[in-house]
């Protein structure tokens, strides 16, 4: 049976399962364990009673086991049971026993037949059982009964795959003797989670039910659906005997008997029964667990070294003792500030690679989304346009004009900065969000202490709000300040006076004395000036820009020039004898500077309609304009808004981030580093604020708990002798030839059911009949099978490959 350590390993599994599974968390071990699987009424609760002695487990018509029932069997001197839910409470009375497994139950599933996936450990002591651990698992149903769901079998399928998933679980297939062996839901289940059949082991119940003249010994020598650990057949109490309150020990003598004298098990006799069968399972556990010990002992090292840090924090944790609270609140108001400032600045230890969080946010915020608020608040240009007509109009009153107003540019001027309020307060509240996101994201680690946490978001929102109204007073006064003085000195201002300065060749000027001529070319809001040089001595001549438009040419051949033409509309000459006259650039960057400026000074291109027209007409419901003095009028203040404007809008871009984070974030960060304790401390309340939370307090048991056993199990692992022997795995077994859907019948000395792979016709080496007559019984040969004296199988002939071999009769 191994030597003395592997002996307590299963007890020192059982008790790291006790110390983790009143938190739930024992699944995340993976601990080795045997999880018995079988339909409703397969006599699983009568095979674990069996191997206690007593009578322990609910009875009764449809599902009765519905929750897990974790067993842990222990090898002592006296006789007991004791839950895991209600520790320290010994019970001898094994009715008792019953009774509360029913009431736990019913506390979690009601009185509706519904099932839960939380289990119930149950550990009993006895002199009669060997060290086991199995888990009572609800039994397979297809059919709803009562008020249960109608997906109860689904939700019965999800919880056992819960446990036979786990490579560290071995399957206890039970199946009754009387039913089909390839339906079989059990052994189904098994095949689909271990298609090797390196943890499934299988046991045959209500042998003695079998009708008159039949019998299971092929499933029991393991020749009709091999697995590679074999069946063990055993005889449970009938219905009549339980109600009529016959002694387990009585049953196990009568099962012995029943073997013994059986015609077809006799010769199984000494591996079959309750009592083999818990010695096998003790042993296969056993050996389990030592074949397991590796990744088993790996698993733990990783889950003791991820709670050591925070274990060896809360041995010195006193809940009592003021100077440890005082101390412990100092650290986490100081790791509250680092693990803020990390987030703001992008320094974590952590990098999140799903969605940006903290400071890149925030950058976002500044960069691309205030950016676009602000491109969102241009007019629509025939709006903008009507607003500067009436403008004008309304200043110049009853009278006409002659200059464009510089009142009606201010105006406009005003109203557009003023229309900045909406988008930088919107900035202001979007920064405030994220300020208090980042702030919650950091308390949350403070959820062990909820008055602490509590008392801190309040005082840390509270500054936030504050230094919000602080920032958005500041945001107003800045657009206030812009309103205040409208600076057209301003040295990125267009102002048009000499917004345009170019030195062009004049093609056809110098053209009659073999070349272009070169000028210097000045264009203002009412006309286009030249001169000979950039020193504006010597004004060759200025163009009035009544009537003119624009004419794109054609580059010459080998010209590098890009060249545009300027003409009157009125067929008037331009420039002395010059219809036309033709400008030409070095650089196409140059050529569109000087197109773009001309066309907002009211010269446009030869193709394009100018508005005006003689008479007043509306467009889209807005008016359009009769006078052309007037539409150059607009167009000039417009150029002059849209140049003042980019003026504004790029000062606002710079000073708004600066501004919020001058006075909100870098505010924040040192409020919560230099003044937060204090507040905390003003409280007067330090004591009550450092409060455990239930929740904290059991988390804080519980790590302890699971520290200390896990150091325990290691050290006990550690004394396992690693050159323990076990008894090796059974070879595979091949059954790729056995169908699960349908059976013929095959010719053998004794009949032997096979599947086949159809219902109505059987393939073999002759022909295939199938009108009206018996299909062809094939005739096979097998290599048998038996299970050893430890518990496994062992080959006949010591052959590994049973392929059968089928003739045709």
């Amino acid at each position: 049976m191994g030597n003395r350590g592997m002996e307590d390993l299963i007890p020192l599994v059982n008790q790291l399962q006790g110390a983790l599974g009143s938190v739930g968390q024992s699944c995340h071990l993976h601990l080795p364990q045997i999880a018995v699987v079988g339909g409703q009424s397969a006599g699983k609760s009568s095979v674990l009673e069996n191997f206690v002695g007593r009578d322990f487990l609910p009875r009764g018509s449809g599902i009765v086991t519905r929750r897990p029932l974790i067993l842990q069997l222990l090898n002592s001197d006296t006789e007991y049971g004791e839950f895991f839910h209600c520790k320290g409470k010994k019970f001898t009375d094994f009715d008792e026993i019953c009774k509360e497994i029913e009431a736990e139950t019913l506390r979690l599933t009601g009185s509706n037949k519904s099932i839960s996936p939380v289990p119930i450990t149950l550990q009993i002591h006895s002199p009669h059982v060997l060290n086991l651990t199995l888990v009572d698992l609800p039994g397979i149903t297809k059919v709803p009964v009562g008020d249960q769901p109608a997906d109860i079998e689904y939700q019965i399928r999800d919880i056992i795959m819960q446990y036979i998933c786990k490579e560290n679980c071995l399957i206890l297939a039970v199946t009754p003797a009387n039913s089909d062996l390839a339906n079989s839901d059990a052994l189904k289940l098994a095949k689909d989670v271990d298609p090797q059949g390196q943890r499934t082991i299988g046991v045959i119940t209500k042998l003695d039910l079998m009708d008159q003249g039949t019998n299971a010994r092929e499933i029991l020598e393991n020749r009709l659906l091999p697995l590679r650990r074999g069946y063990i057949g055993v005889v449970n109490r009938s219905q009549k005997d339980i109600d009529g309150k016959k002694d387990i020990k009585a049953a196990l003598e009568s099962e012995r008997k029943f073997f013994l004298s059986h015609p077809a098990y006799k010769h199984l006799a000494e591996k079959m029964g309750t009592p083999y069968l818990q010695r096998i399972l003790n042993q296969q556990l056993t050996n389990h667990i030592r074949d397991t010990l590796p990744s088993f002992r790996s698993h733990l090292q990783s889950l003791l070294l991820s709670l050591h840090k925070e274990a060896e924090e809360y041995k010195h944790f006193s809940p009592d003792d003021p100077a440890r609270r005082t101390k412990t609140l100092l650290q986490l108001v100081q790791r509250l500030a680092v693990d803020f400032e990390k987030l703001i600045e992008g320094s974590g230890d952590r990098v999140d690679t799903v969605t940006l969080s903290g400071g890149a946010r925030i950058n976002k915020i500044f960069h691309e989304r205030f950016p676009s608020e602000l491109a969102k608040i241009e007019s629509d240009e025939g709006k903008l346009r009507q607003e500067i007509n009436y403008a004008i109009r309304n200043i110049h009153g009853v009278r006409t004009g002659l200059f464009t107003p510089d009142m009606a540019f201010e105006a406009i001027v005003k109203k557009q900065i003023s229309s900045l309020k909406e988008p930088c307060i919107k900035f202001i509240d979007m920064v405030s969000q994220e300020l208090c996101s980042t702030v919650y994201q950091c308390i949350s680690k403070l959820s062990s202490f909820p008055g602490l946490r509590d008392e801190t978001e309040r005082i840390v929102v509270t500054e936030i709000r504050e230094q919000e109204s602080k920032c958005r007073d500041q945001v107003l006064m800045l657009i206030d300040i812009q309103l205040a003085y409208i600076n057209t000195k301003h040295e990125d201002f267009i102002g048009f006076t000499n917004s345009c300065l170019c030195c062009f060749d004049v093609i056809n000027i110098g053209i009659m004395k073999g070349g272009a001529k070169e000028f210097w070319f000045i264009l203002s809001t009412e006309s286009l000036s030249w001169f000979r040089d950039e020193e504006e001595k010597e004004k060759k001549y200025m163009l009035p820009l009544d009537n003119l438009k624009l004419r794109d040419v054609e580059k010459g051949f080998m010209s590098s020039k890009f060249v545009f033409a300027i003409f009157n509309t009125e067929s008037r000459n331009v420039y002395k004898d010059y219809r036309c006259l033709e400008l030409a650039c070095n650089s196409q960057e140059e050529l569109d500077s000087w197109k773009a400026s001309l066309l907002r000074a009211g010269v446009y291109p030869e193709k394009v309609s100018t508005l005006a027209s003689t008479e007043n007409y509306t467009l889209n419901g807005l008016e359009k304009f009769t006078n052309p003095q007037l539409e150059r009028q607009v167009e000039t203040i417009r150029n002059l808004v849209d140049s003042y404007m980019s003026i504004i809008y790029k000062t606002m871009r710079d000073l708004m981030p600066k501004t919020v984070m001058h006075l909100m974030i870098n505010s924040v960060k040192e409020f919560i580093s230099s003044e937060l304790l204090a507040q905390l401390y003003a409280l007067g309340e330090c004591t009550s604020l450092m409060d455990e939370s239930p929740e904290q307090r059991q988390h804080r048991e519980e790590v302890l708990r699971k520290h200390v056993a896990l150091k325990e199990a290691l050290a006990v692992i550690g004394e396992v002798s690693s050159s323990t022997c076990t008894t090796p795995l059974p070879p595979p077994v091949d059954s790729s030839w056995i169908k699960h859907h349908s059976r013929v019948t095959c010719h053998l000395k004794s009949s032997a059911l096979l599947s086949s792979s159809h219902p109505k016709n059987s393939v073999t080496g002759g022909k295939l009949l199938n009108r009206g007559h018996a299909p062809p019984v094939p005739r096979v040969s097998h290599v048998g099978t038996s299970v050893s004296p430890d518990g496994f199988q062992q080959q006949f002939a010591g052959q590994h490959n049973r392929t059968p071999t089928c003739v045709p009769r």
